[in-house]
């Protein structure tokens, strides 16, 4: 039989026209054959919104309704009711007046709990409502996560005097399956559905003398958890308990450890990466936390600029070429990376990944997870991906010289290749390279761009509000970089609240710095200038940094001034503190500051026949170093070549007493003229003198060209040595690796 008090909400909410008398009907049929409330029937299954049944309650009981979130509740009142009563009953105490107890409830029409606050508290109830969800947040944030379970453990363990550990529990674990018991299990639970609630992305559990301290890292930022004291006896408990769950070992405490473990929620499940470390108070563990249904970003929601946008297309719309994404770890290169992937995932590309960690399955993509134990780095996979035949090629990170030139080989001979590099900015990222060990050659001629990036956190919309004094020289910067008025410059901030956990922040965006490789900064890279010179060079190209990206945000009132000044440091001036390399007119690689070559040159000498290719001359394939420069004559004098000094140096493919040939990454004028060092034997003087290209050979299987050359003023003994060597080495049999 239908109760009154639910026949009279039913009418209610079908005269306010949130339920048809037909909806009602069933409802109220569908609630009576469950056993549960006609309003909890509704908000359940999804019927009614929980605010509009509660807002009928209010009007139909003359009960005031309240939002927790905006009430402080004293501790006198949280000393005054025990958690175990306000978990069981499900209501939140609000203050004590006298002898009345306002509480608030999601359930009015329950009497009992009203008559167990008298018999067992002594206290008059005076009931509000407020929201469920709003109940449990409020639970949790005055008595502390996992009160009421940690209270029974408490008392379990007084009774058997020992804290028992859970078998193993199945492969994956439903976090909000409903317990009655207390258990190390179900706190573990409530532990990781908090986190994963407040968006973390991280849980950090680590243990002290007289304390364990959790913290949850959101948004970036760690915030302590709010975990009762009475945590600390069970920390061996909780680890183990955690490391069944990841299948670690219980018994190595002495050792770090890494596992996985599978959870799930309502919503989605949950991939766990379990890492854990000695400490002399117990084991530390950190857990991420990844979702396995991941919704990709596109390239508009990533934050980027209009002007950025389009260059990241154009960039990954390249037939081959590295694009490389720096930054330090967690500033969002793989979201970059994968937003990437993801707008290029068309049914007629192959596109392999290798990753470590794998963190997000993306579907139609090969992806690898790269395993040190077998052997399986990013260089001997990087080999086999090119044998199944991918158009794309992702690269979690270049760590080593070896990945780095596998890399540009691969980019070289006509694929597109993603991956990160750990520099502080996009121009590090060339020095970055060189230092590694990479010829800059390769460099220049295999990279398309550095992109640098950094996160940012969104201010909270819900307390956002204008700052407006201070921050002058801030506003003067801005001003000056964008060239507006300092009057028109806005600063915003987020002042805190419940929404946004007090932070004044929720989310993160992303800020960026979009290197294009050019001729001038290609230039630059062959001469191994400084990252500052390469970052003013591609500023003057009009790439914006990541701090101007980062102002353009707090003109927008996306994020902050503290936010942008932490992690961008301030521009230096644009105006050079080196001469800036410049492509000249005969050749194309010449430099701006000119000195003198001493030996003197004739015309006869420039006009010498082509001794490469002559038969007087043993030539044999021989690998030794060779350095050279760039000249030109000096306003048409023959006799008055210039130069700034400035070397890049190559590896010869064969050497003969009349010239030689070598690789480079990019191709010269026929007749250009070169000053060539060559080292014949480590420890010897290098042969020194000018040279004259005469052939260009296209290597099709390494995009590189060979570049071969004939000796202009080459001296007697010189050529003497040069001839010899090549004989020796003829005779020998044996080329200059050592390879008979």
């Amino acid at each position: 039989m239908v109760k009154q008090n639910d026949k009279v909400l039913a009418d209610e909410l079908v005269k306010g026209g949130l339920l048809t008398q037909v909806q009602a009907d069933q409802s109220l049929a569908g609630a009576q054959s469950s056993g549960e409330p006609f309003h909890s029937y509704l908000i359940h299954q999804n019927i009614v919104a929980e605010r509009q049944v509660l807002e009928k309650l209010s009007m139909i009981h003359q009960l005031a309704f309240v939002d927790l979130k905006v009430l402080t509740i004293e501790k006198v009142v949280i000393d005054k009711i025990p958690i175990r009563f306000t978990t069981y009953f499900k209501f939140m105490p609000i203050k004590i007046e006298g002898r009345i107890l306002t509480v608030a409830t999601a359930n009015p029409l329950d009497i009992k709990f009203q008559d167990e606050i008298r018999v067992h508290l002594g206290l008059e109830p005076k009931v509000v409502l407020a929201r469920e969800a709003d109940i449990t947040e409020a639970l949790n944030k005055y008595y502390g996560l996992a009160a009421d379970t940690l209270e029974r453990l408490s008392k379990d363990n007084k009774k058997s005097g020992t804290v028992s550990e859970e078998a193993p529990a199945a492969w994956v674990e439903d976090l909000e399956k409903n317990a009655n018991d207390a258990s190390v299990g179900k706190l573990v639970n409530e532990i990781l559905f908090e986190a994963y609630k407040k968006r973390a992305t991280d849980i950090h559990i680590e243990p002290y003398r007289s304390k364990v301290r959790v913290r949850y890292r959101i948004d970036g930022l760690l915030l302590d958890a709010n975990i009762p004291a009475g945590v600390r006896p069970f920390l061996l408990s909780i680890i183990s308990r955690i490391k069944l769950m990841a299948n670690l070992s219980i018994v190595e405490k002495r050792l770090p450890q890494d596992g996985s473990a599978v959870v799930k929620t309502k919503e989605q499940d949950l991939d766990l990466r379990v890492s854990t470390i000695p400490t002399p108070r117990g084991e530390s563990m950190v857990i991420r936390i990844l979702p396995t249904n991941v919704t990709l970003l596109s390239l508009e929601k990533l934050g980027l600029a209009e002007r950025n946008l389009r260059i990241f297309r154009e960039l990954i719309q390249k037939p081959h070429g590295i694009i490389l994404v720096t930054g330090p770890t967690g500033s969002g290169k793989t979201t970059t990376l994968y937003a990437c992937l993801n707008e290029l995932n068309t049914a007629d590309r192959k596109i392999i990944t290798l990753e470590d960690p794998l963190e997000y399955e993306l579907e139609g993509i090969t992806q690898i997870q790269v395993n040190s134990k077998v052997s399986l780095d990013f260089a001997a996979g990087l080999r086999s991906v090119l044998r199944h035949d991918p158009d794309i090629i992702m690269v979690g990170e270049i760590r080593d010289v070896e990945t780095a030139e596998i890399a540009i080989r691969t980019a070289l001979t006509g694929h597109l290749v993603f991956s990160t590099l750990h520099t502080n900015d996009a121009a590090s990222g060339v020095t970055r390279l060189i230092e590694m060990g990479l010829e800059p050659f390769l460099v220049s001629s295999s990279i398309e761009a550095f992109i640098a990036q950094r996160l940012v956190r969104i201010i909270c919309s819900h307390c956002k509000e204008e700052v407006t004094e201070g921050f002058g020289d801030v506003r003067q910067e801005i001003a000056t970089t964008f060239k507006m008025d300092i009057k028109d410059v806005k600063i915003y901030r987020g002042k805190g609240c419940d929404y946004c956990n007090g932070t004044g922040y929720y989310g993160r965006s992303a800020i960026y710095e979009v290197l294009v490789m050019n001729d001038e900064i290609r230039v630059a890279v062959l001469a191994k200038e400084r990252a500052d010179v390469v970052k003013k060079l591609a500023m003057k190209s009009g790439m914006t940094s990541l701090r101007q990206d980062g102002w353009r945000k707090v003109l927008e009132g996306t994020t902050s001034v503290s936010e942008v000044m932490e992690i961008a440091l301030k521009d230096e001036e644009l105006t050079p503190t080196a001469p800036a390399p410049k492509m000249s007119s005969s050749a194309q690689r010449s430099y701006e500051t000119p000195h003198d070559i001493t030996r003197g040159v004739t015309p006869e000498m420039l006009k010498s026949k082509d001794d490469y290719n002559s038969r007087t001359y043993t030539r044999v394939e021989a690998r030794v170093g060779i350095r050279y420069l760039v000249v030109e004559q000096d306003d048409g004098d023959m006799t008055h070549l210039t130069t700034n000094g400035l070397e890049h140096s190559s590896i010869t493919k064969d050497v003969s007493a009349g010239g030689v040939r070598f690789v480079t990454g990019y191709t010269l004028p026929l007749g250009t003229i070169l000053e060539v060092k060559i080292q014949l034997e480590k420890g010897e003087k290098s042969i020194d003198c000018l040279a004259k290209i005469c052939r260009i050979e296209e290597d099709a299987v390494s995009a590189m060209f060979n570049l071969a050359v004939y000796f202009l003023d080459i001296s007697s003994a010189d050529r003497v040595r040069i001839d010899n060597y090549a004989r020796t080495k003829a005779t020998a049999g044996i080329n200059a690796s050592g390879e008979s």
